[in-house]
């Protein structure tokens, strides 16, 4: 069978292409026999044959294209990732997009930091109490969840032993006769004009912050000390409970608190995202848009074309080592096409990711600070005259 090899006369035709990514460009149906011309001439054609096919010219100048898509978007991914996460997809593509930085995702990362703190966060805080018993002072709270119904470990959170009212909240109005508690903290309610909100005077909060420490600490060091453990599902409560008033031993009131679930904080952090941006791979980007890549895009794609053709005819030639003539044999220079195309492909996707790298957010705005380090220091010596009204 004799395939025909190239003539000089590439002609495009869509069915010469693989894929067919960009058929529908006419930038891309022009430059496609550009490109074989440049490719042949540059492997030596019409001095010598290039046993290649314009189609074959034709893939190598799609893949080139789709690589230099590839390495676009691989980076502008890695770089708005955490912006992107938990997109929703459907038919929406990033390639003609402006990406913004934007707190979401981070704010959904510190989320486990609110539910620790209890402010907030995507661990559920549940209720719950149990009955004191006079002279009891240990409550197992695993059987207490065992008889709830929970299954899995709990974690107390916050218990409700001491009444949790400050004492700003017990002393009225902080404006009403001294300041802070005003007349009823001073016992003199209703006289001289202090008690009932009519007597303002406003003092310093400082003053008022100090008062509340005072009264608060007051009656935890002097007054009974209501307090509690926690160790091994243990709530120990301080002091033992008792009637205090009750008619009987029994029923000396409940002790409330909050927990969660432990199981809550994995499945918390787990949301499903079958539409959304959940990794690298679901980024919605497509192939480039062959006719909006400028003139610097389209230099590196003529010139890694070159560098697959390349390696296209290393392989062709090397079915034969060497052909014989009369005479004579000729050696082929398979080994040097491939030794050239790959180092061409190493050293043309270095350069690339390199730009890359140089045209990152991180980069642009580094080398702005730069420049506004430079400009001030330019501005420093501009002579600043003093003007004599």
């Amino acid at each position: 069978m004799n395939i025909p090899i190239y003539d000089g006369s590439p002609t495009y035709t869509d069915n010469a292409l693989p894929f067919r990514f960009y058929t529908s460009s006419a930038d891309f149906q022009s430059d496609c026999v550009k490109v074989a011309e440049f490719v042949a001439i540059r492997l030596g054609y019409p001095l010598v044959d290039v046993e290649l096919q314009s189609g074959s010219m034709f893939t190598a100048f799609e893949e080139a294209i789709t690589t230099y898509g590839n390495e676009l978007y691989s980076y502008l991914v890695r770089d708005n990732l955490l912006s992107l996460e938990g997109f929703e997809v459907q038919d929406f593509f990033f390639n003609e997009t402006i990406i913004s930085p934007n707190f979401e995702p981070i704010i959904r990362i510190s989320e486990q930091y609110g539910s620790e703190a209890g402010t907030g966060g995507n661990v559920t805080w549940y209720t719950g109490s149990i009955a004191l018993t006079s002279s009891i002072q240990d409550y197992d709270l695993k059987e207490w969840a065992s008889n709830e119904g929970i299954t899995g470990d709990i974690e107390l959170k916050r218990v409700f032993y001491q009444e949790p009212i400050p004492a700003s909240a017990r002393y009225l109005s902080p404006y009403d006769g001294w300041g802070f508690g005003g007349a009823v903290a001073a016992g003199i309610t209703g006289l001289g004009g202090f008690g009932g909100g009519t007597g303002f005077l406003m003092m310093p909060l400082s003053y008022d912050m100090q008062v509340i420490q005072a009264i608060e600490m007051n009656e935890q060091v002097r007054l009974s000390n209501y307090s509690f453990e926690v160790h091994n599902n243990v709530l120990r409560l301080f002091p033992i409970p008792g009637p205090f008033g009750r008619s009987t031993d029994e029923g000396v009131g409940n002790v409330w608190f909050e927990y969660i679930k432990s199981n809550d904080r994995i499945s918390g952090s787990v949301m499903p995202a079958a539409s959304l941006v959940s990794n690298a791979s679901n980024v919605p980007y497509t192939n480039p848009n062959y006719t909006l890549i400028n003139s610097i895009g389209r230099q590196w794609i003529f010139e890694y074309t070159l560098a697959l053709c390349k390696e296209i005819l290393g392989y062709v030639r090397g079915k034969y080592s060497t052909i014989p003539i009369p005479n004579a044999d000729i050696t082929l220079n398979q080994s040097d096409l491939l030794t050239a195309a790959t180092n061409e492909k190493t050293s043309l996707l270095e350069k690339l990711r390199s730009y890359f790298d140089e045209t990152s957010r991180s980069a642009l705005l580094a080398r702005r600070a730069e420049e506004k380090e430079n400009m001030d220091k330019e501005l420093d010596g501009v002579p600043t005259f003093i003007y004599v009204g």
